[in-house]
């Protein structure tokens, strides 16, 4: 799986909105916090704002804030919000895939790569990565010996 810049940018930002709950957080405050793109972290906060996860406030006192609690909001909604789907294959969801003969049962693979995902996406939220909490699952994850290792 690749994370995108989009997700990555999108998660960081929340972050930011969830360590200053329930205040108004300027724009620049997260750019700079997170030395991300001002224009690039705009449309994705735009973005996530029509998804109902972020709310905004204009004028001098304007900003944005969390819509909902950082424990509300899982990775996996924020990903959905800025990047669509989990995951796709050649355009399709990976239940909507069938291949004939040898690969006939290549689609039972896609599935469970996305419910792997979404077992680690759905199930860790803004507060839990904020705290460094994680849930259980995901931290004996993290934890496995070859975890860290590239491949």
């Amino acid at each position: 799986m690749q994370i995108s810049a989009k997700t990555d940018y999108a998660v960081r930002a929340l972050l930011s909105l969830a360590n200053r709950e329930p205040a108004l957080v300027k724009i620049e405050e997260i750019v700079s916090e997170q030395g991300m793109p001002r224009k690039f972290v705009e449309a994705i906060l735009g973005e996530l704002r029509r998804s109902g996860i972020v709310r905004s406030q204009r004028g001098a006192e304007g900003g944005y804030a969390l819509a909902r609690p950082a424990k509300e909001i899982t990775l996996g909604a924020v990903l959905r919000a800025v990047d669509g789907p989990l995951a796709e294959v050649r355009g399709l969801r990976p239940h909507e895939t069938a291949y004939p003969g040898v690969a006939e049962h290549l689609p039972e693979v896609w599935v469970a790569v996305r419910a792997a995902l979404r077992r680690v996406l759905d199930e860790t939220t803004i507060a839990h990565v904020l705290a460094g909490s994680l849930p259980a699952h995901v931290r004996r994850l993290v934890e496995a010996p070859d975890a860290w290792l590239p491949r």
